[in-house]
């Protein structure tokens, strides 16, 4: 049989590293790592572990304050980051979030692990860093499903829920809308309607505390699914995620009507689901600042629309032949709905980019539309079968 030269593409030498590696990935994927496959460890991250000698893998499961808290194939460890990552890193998205796969090293002395190394991202969702100037802050990575939270009170805003859909868009997720205490609400099949129009076909979920909530999300959960919990203070998510939980893990608080008031959780956390995979909570983010939106998802409508404009560079305001304001002025597309997508678009980051930057923007959001959209159409097939 030929085997080819040692050195090529199919050259002993690089079917010994093939077949050492596939059989290091099945020897660590039994039974040793049953407990990290109750936080969602898939294959592929099994696979990318095994590349790293002398290490050992983990999920970052917590994050308080620049502390991090991981789980191994030994349970829960208190972790810091390693000098050298520390030095080397300069941007604060670098640095490891709840939800990161890492590579870890354990101190014996003072039983903490060190993490040296963290495994790619499949997703990420950013924000603004507060109080840092061009800086992104991860609020959690490796996520599959971002469950959105809106109140169905005075905390019902379509601008803010078109804020958080072109955000969870652009992480490479699939948004789910959660309308918590539908109860509250004296005219739902319109408030439905509303949402369904801005929703670019997300799934979109209501509960009140009149029913049982958590069936309603078990389309969704499954082992190896991670999903986030993101919404204003107050709406309701850690009441949510302790019912996923069958405990009470997060604190919760009575807020007024109007859903103001201090978050309850100072950090951010991953907890097993009764229901399969993990869910994380996160600080209650009334303001999103945008760092990355897809908003030819969230405001596919308007950006149809734009491509039938007399001129390319159309503002959308004064210009003759512009589709958006004849489109106003017949009443397909309302002013509010414009000013949204004006604002965020103002704010996005591809603003003030040159031609090349931007088109290396959408070459990257192409390819993580591979994953989004793979995973939205997998749900709803899911659902159908």
């Amino acid at each position: 049989m030929c085997v080819g030269d040692s050195n090529g593409e199919g050259g002993v030498e690089n079917i010994r590293i093939k077949t050492s590696f596939l059989f290091k990935a099945n020897l660590i994927g039994g039974i040793t790592l049953k407990l990290l496959k109750s936080y969602g460890l898939t294959d592929r991250y099994i696979n990318e572990s095994s590349f790293y000698e002398g290490l050992r893998l983990a999920r970052v499961i917590a994050q308080h304050k620049g502390s991090y808290k991981v789980i191994t194939v030994d349970g829960e460890q208190q972790a810091q980051i390693s000098g050298k990552l520390r030095h080397e890193t300069t941007e604060l998205y670098k640095f490891p979030a709840v939800g990161d796969y890492v590579m870890v090293s354990y101190e014996k002395i003072e039983d903490t692990a060190i993490i040296h190394y963290i495994l790619s991202r499949k997703s990420v969702f950013l924000r603004t860093a507060v109080g840092i100037k061009k800086q992104a802050q991860i609020v959690a990575s490796n996520i599959d499903i971002v469950f959105i939270c809106m109140s169905l009170n005075s905390n019902y805003n379509l601008n803010r829920l078109e804020r958080y859909l072109s955000i969870a868009w652009d992480s490479g997720a699939t948004p789910v809308i959660v309308l918590t205490k539908s109860d509250l609400c004296e005219n739902l099949t319109q408030v439905i309607r509303e949402v369904e129009q801005v929703s670019f076909y997300a799934d979109i979920i209501t509960t009140s505390m009149f029913e049982d909530n958590i069936d309603k999300f078990k389309p969704y959960m499954k082992e190896g699914i991670t999903a986030a919990f993101i919404g204003s203070s107050g709406v309701g998510k850690s009441t949510l995620i302790n019912q996923m939980l069958g405990k009470t893990m997060l604190e919760t608080k009575e807020v007024g009507k109007s859903d103001k008031g201090k978050h309850t959780t100072t950090g951010r956390e991953m907890f097993p689901s009764l229901l399969g995979g993990v869910v994380i909570d996160t600080p209650g983010m009334r303001e999103l600042g945008i760092q990355s939106a897809d908003l030819s998802k969230s405001f596919a409508d308007i950006e149809r629309l734009a491509q039938d404009c007399k001129f390319n560079d159309c503002s959308h305001k004064n210009e003759p032949g512009c589709a958006i304001q004849k489109a106003l002025s017949e009443g397909t597309i309302d002013h509010r709905r414009l000013n949204s997508y004006t604002k965020l678009k103002n704010e996005a980051s591809y603003e003030g980019l040159n031609s090349k930057q931007i088109e290396n923007q959408k070459i990257e959001r192409m390819f993580k539309e591979f994953g989004g959209m793979k995973n939205a159409r997998k749900l709803v097939k899911g659902r159908k079968n």
